[in-house]
């Protein structure tokens, strides 16, 4: 879990009635596709910043921002994963012009990136594509009770993942003030099991690292389960957050992606911006 307090929030796009769950981060006028980031447990939308700034002229890449952090943080977080993805889901379509849209989430992001996937398919409306990371298929979820677990205990977890800043986990008033959202999300993954449906007719791509203990070879091999379309794997060098280590090549997977959604729906792909 990377958690990332002091980061700046990031500016909503434009709704009547309130900020809703997508940030535009880096806006790309010229933009033909779209990428829906999706946070880990504990993550806010700001963590995808630097992605959003690296990606390309012609595609743009939006964090999502759940409920209880950054400029959410007021508003309370959904009783179980399900009610996340519909919260999330409700926030869609974006403001702008109709774009294909791949899907991408990390670790609990995942699963909150494939429950939304199942909500947009059932209302007519599927992404063209999913890219999960850092998790096992839905069916085979493990169970867990850190969120069960005391203050001490949680922030010993956290150490565990070695993703968590220690000068964050050693202020103690910092920590304390972000446990509540950390547990929360614990408790949403730790506790979520998929429901009975229909497979998604969405090509996945699959990734993780190497020495990542939160993922076995066959845990994601179980995600062929969820579509009827492909499924591919993509193994990278590096524990759970080695996305953290190889931006640069994922930002250029999800743009390959997203421009080859663009070009299956004959969208018009302008050589210059």
């Amino acid at each position: 879990m990377s958690i990332d307090p002091l980061s700046r929030t990031c500016d909503p796009l434009p709704r009547n009635r309130r900020a809703g769950a997508f940030r535009r981060l880096a806006p790309r006028p010229y933009a033909r596709a779209r990428v829906l980031l999706f946070p880990h447990c504990g993550g806010n939308a700001s963590y995808y910043r630097s992605w959003a700034a690296a990606a390309p002229w012609d595609a743009e890449f939006i964090a999502v921002q759940y409920p209880g952090r950054e400029d959410r943080y007021s508003e309370p977080m959904p009783a179980d994963m399900h009610d996340l993805a519909a919260v999330l889901a409700a926030d869609l379509p974006l403001d702008g012009p109709p774009l294909p849209t791949l899907l991408f989430g990390h670790s609990m992001g995942a699963i909150v990136a494939y429950e939304a996937a199942r909500l947009l398919s059932a209302m007519g409306e599927p992404p063209l594509g999913l890219v999960v990371s850092g998790h096992p298929a839905p069916a085979l979820t493990r169970p867990g009770r850190v969120h069960l677990g005391s203050d001490e205990e949680l922030i010993e977890e956290l150490r565990r993942t070695e993703a968590t800043h220690p000068d964050i986990l050693d202020n103690a008033s910092l920590i304390q003030a972000f446990l509540p959202v950390i547990r929360s999300d614990y408790r949403l993954s730790e506790t979520y099991r998929p429901l009975p449906g229909a497979r998604l007719r969405t090509p996945i791509t699959v990734m993780y690292g190497d020495r990542d203990p939160e993922i076995t070879t066959a845990e994601a091999e179980g995600w062929r389960e969820v579509t009827d379309d492909s499924c591919e794997f993509r193994i990278f060098e590096g524990g759970h957050f080695y996305l953290e280590e190889h931006r640069d090549s994922i930002v250029e997977l999800l743009t390959a992606q997203a421009r080859a959604a663009s070009r299956r729906l004959a969208i018009p792909w302008p050589s210059t911006p």
